[in-house]
């Protein structure tokens, strides 16, 4: 009986994550058929459900950053992600005391900020997007580093 448990956990997890593709239950079902066998082992259930737990979690925590790195190498960054990173013109004098500036990201006016409060940055002055907030794009110079 015990081991139809398992198993149709194991069903139930690898079904979720074939549907999802997001990397977030096939540890557990990793856990799930380990439990499996030691049910057919006839293994005490208690022990059984130590190992599932275990197992799960270690399969998480060591392979899935190695899975996610792997697997997600080739994603393309798209809409406002590809902006951080992007060097960028100034086109009104950047302040956030006064809260005012803007800088001209592919043609179009955005509202911009410095990263750091104090910094004002002039205008027709060449800038990096740090961060994307809302429809604020935080900006350095190029030349900043920030500490």
């Amino acid at each position: 009986m015990e081991s139809m448990f398992w198993l149709i956990l194991f069903i139930v997890f690898l079904v979720f994550e074939i549907a999802t593709l997001g990397l977030t239950t096939i540890w557990f079902a990793g856990g799930a058929i380990i439990a499996f066998i030691l049910a057919l082992a006839d293994i005490h259930i208690g022990i059984q459900i130590v190992v599932f737990f275990a197992v799960s979690f270690l399969l998480l925590f060591f392979t899935r950053p190695l899975a996610q790195k792997y697997i997600n190498r080739n994603t393309v960054k798209t809409n406002v992600d590809e902006l951080v990173g992007k060097v960028v013109k100034c086109t009104e004098t950047i302040d956030n005391y006064n809260e005012m500036g803007s800088v001209r990201i592919n043609g179009n006016d955005w509202m911009a900020r410095t990263i750091a409060d104090g910094m004002t940055i002039p205008k027709d002055t060449l800038v990096q997007i740090v961060e994307i907030q809302g429809v604020k794009a935080l900006v350095q110079p190029i030349n900043y580093t920030h500490n």
